[in-house]
């Protein structure tokens, strides 16, 4: 395979979201047709996971240069109860200001977990919860094809590079 990322081939074919990003606009995957879309799964009061892959996929930002254009970072939260749209609406941004966050009801939460085969499980803390989560980012063509899965903390030239090939297919 050309990517560093796993292709993850036809297993997610016509898996979708109808949620609310942080400005209050309703949102599916076909409000991103031509541009790559990275979906990323996390939580606004995550330690470590989330922040960190925040921070990269801002970096890969930086270096696709003018092709950034054409990407779209999402950043699901698991966390409704919590992450309510302003919340998101400073969390997101701060790492890039395209970045979206996106978040639905508790329905509308299992239902795109369920989607994107992602598992998410509250744990007690002694100051109230962590959410333990699948980590890792979809990669999603400019047709809005599920195409690849990269692991968390892939090296950010690598992600550069799969989107790079993602963006080389749009019309094809």
């Amino acid at each position: 395979s050309p990517f560093h990322a796993a292709e993850v081939g036809g297993k997610f074919a016509g898996a979708d979201f109808k949620l609310t990003d942080h400005n209050g606009v309703s949102r599916t995957l076909a409000d991103f047709r031509g541009k790559v879309v990275v979906l990323f799964f996390g939580y606004v009061h995550c330690p470590d996971v989330c922040p960190t892959t925040m921070a990269d996929m801002a970096q890969v930002m930086t270096k696709l240069g003018p092709d950034a254009a054409r990407v779209q970072v999402l950043f699901v939260t698991v966390d409704p109860e919590r992450d309510t749209r302003e919340l998101l609406a400073q969390y997101v941004p701060a790492f890039h200001p395209d970045f979206l966050g996106l978040s639905g009801d508790k329905a509308a939460t299992e239902g795109v977990a369920k989607a994107f085969e992602v598992v998410y499980q509250k744990q007690p803390t002694q100051t109230g919860y962590n959410v333990d989560h699948s980590s890792g980012s979809f990669l999603i063509d400019p047709q809005g094809r599920v195409r690849l899965l990269a692991p968390f903390a892939q090296q950010s030239a690598w992600t550069e590079q799969d989107i790079r090939l993602l963006l080389a297919l749009e019309g094809k």
